[in-house]
């Protein structure tokens, strides 16, 4: 009996592309469990009255869930803990770099910086590692000096530390990719794990609740396809249950791009203030109408 999860942000209304997310997850778990969960994890953005739009607008869709829900941040602990656990590893080191400099770095780059597909043809570029090679020393002065930073997953040395790695896909992944896969540690380079005024980032902090929650089956979009690597190996570190995942398709708008609340997709509270029935919703996603 599988145990299925949907992870909004609250940091704005929903629209139709987190409900065939929410459906997908809702479906998949049927005789098992669906949980809900509110990501959290950005005090700046996160608003208490988008969470109660999101119970609203799953609830109209018809979907229920595991109650009380998880709140990432509530997690502080779980994740600091994680966190002691991969520093005592040494596969964590603090980067100093700022967005900016990154991109600098990467534009004027001699070779090609390495690329990742992150969605189904699209590529972004991957850090560079310019604070992993810096020496302690260096690292604990520019600490003292307050200098910001965010912790870094040494991948290389992580991936040097277990063996190799796979996971199993149910889905159709990006480019049709389905059942035992390789693990490519590399994939999206040496992601951030914390930063400052976050109990954690994303890759640290799904893993460590995926396990807490009893989580079986990750259904997700393509665009996260490449996040299972880092993810997988992140689970192997400290030693945690590996979930299948599913990943599946993206609703894109008109002009072929990921619906997204910064481009202000249309939400489903303005749908259902439109008169648009939550059947209606099922039908445009391409799903059997229940």
């Amino acid at each position: 009996m599988p145990t299925t999860r949907f992870a909004p942000s609250p940091t704005g209304l929903l629209h139709l592309g987190h409900a065939f997310a929410a459906l997908t997850a809702f479906e998949a778990a049927q005789g098992g469990q669906f949980v809900l969960r509110i990501e959290d994890l950005d005090p700046a953005r996160s608003r208490p009255e988008y969470e109660q739009a999101i119970r609203e607008d799953l609830g109209w869709l018809g979907l229920s869930w595991r109650e009380p829900l998880l709140r990432q941040c509530e997690r502080g602990a779980a994740y600091e803990g994680a966190l002691a656990q991969l520093a005592e590893r040494a596969v964590l080191y603090p980067c100093f770099c700022t967005r900016s400099r990154i991109a600098a770095e990467i534009a004027q780059a001699i070779e090609a910086p390495h690329r990742t597909e992150v969605a189904d043809g699209t590529q972004a570029a991957v850090y560079p590692g310019t604070c992993r090679g810096l020496t302690s020393a260096e690292r604990q002065r520019r600490i003292a000096a307050g200098t910001p930073h965010v912790l870094r997953l040494d991948t290389a040395r992580a991936a040097a530390a277990v063996p190799a790695l796979t996971f199993n896909e149910c889905g159709a992944g990006p480019r049709g990719q389905h059942g035992v896969i390789a693990v490519e540690p590399a994939r999206l380079g040496d992601v951030v794990l914390a930063r400052k005024g976050m109990p954690a980032a994303y890759h640290l902090a799904v893993v460590i609740d995926d396990a807490f929650q009893g989580i079986t089956l990750v259904t997700r979009g393509n665009d996260l396809f490449a996040a299972t690597h880092v993810q997988r190996l992140l689970q192997a570190l400290l030693g945690l249950p590996t979930p299948h995942y599913a990943h599946h398709r993206l609703i894109l708008d008109a002009l072929g791009r990921k619906l997204s609340k910064r481009d202000r997709a249309a939400t489903l509270r303005s749908l259902r203030d439109q008169g648009v029935s939550a059947a209606d919703i099922r039908r445009r996603l391409g799903l059997a109408v229940t």
